[in-house]
């Protein structure tokens, strides 16, 4: 999809290995590392990356606040670390307000920094529950809201990459809706 300079796509893959210049990471509030895509980054990344957040992060953040590191041995040059909402179907407005609010702030941050490609996962969909046919539109309506009020951002590529073969379909299927 394309929305002013900006194309936005869905890909499977993970995260890791797709080439943009920040890699967003599905972390925890602790900011410490843990499993899924958030255990693979900071393995890959090396122990600096524990040291640095440590330093810029050294209570953790709050849910949808970024954190940013480097990539230290990632190819990325730049880490967006950002907590989403743990479901709770009691709360689901709210955590599908936090959840909007994580994309929003990722996509913000590399806007303010001017970069040109960002790579994304599906945020707060393991651990945290978040069930993904609810997640994806949520996902994806953000970064198409933010890409449209924006139309002089730098960001060129937006790139959601999904490891798995459901999390994939239900992304791109929820895409191929918007796109309609």
């Amino acid at each position: 999809m394309k929305i002013h300079q900006t194309e936005l796509q869905v890909v499977r893959a993970s995260a890791l290995d797709v080439e943009a210049e920040a890699i967003v990471n599905a972390a925890n509030t602790g900011m410490r590392g843990g499993g899924g895509i958030d255990g693979a980054i900071h393995y890959r990344a090396g122990r600096d990356l524990m040291e640095e957040l440590q330093q810029v992060a050294p209570y953790g953040a709050q849910t949808a606040e970024v954190v940013v590191t480097s990539g230290h041995a990632l190819p990325h040059q730049y880490i967006f670390h950002v907590a989403g909402p743990i479901w709770n179907a009691r709360h689901e407005a709210e955590c599908e307000e936090l959840l909007a609010s994580s994309y929003e702030h990722v996509l913000a941050e590399a806007d303010g920094r001017q970069l040109t490609t960002i790579v994304l996962p599906s945020i707060s969909t393991g651990v945290y529950a978040f069930p993904l046919d609810r997640a994806a539109p949520i996902a994806l309506e953000t970064a198409i809201s933010f890409l449209q009020s924006h139309p002089e951002t730098s960001l060129r590529s937006v790139t959601f990459a999904m490891w798995g073969g459901e999390e994939h379909h239900i992304f791109r299927r929820a895409l191929e809706k918007l796109n309609q």
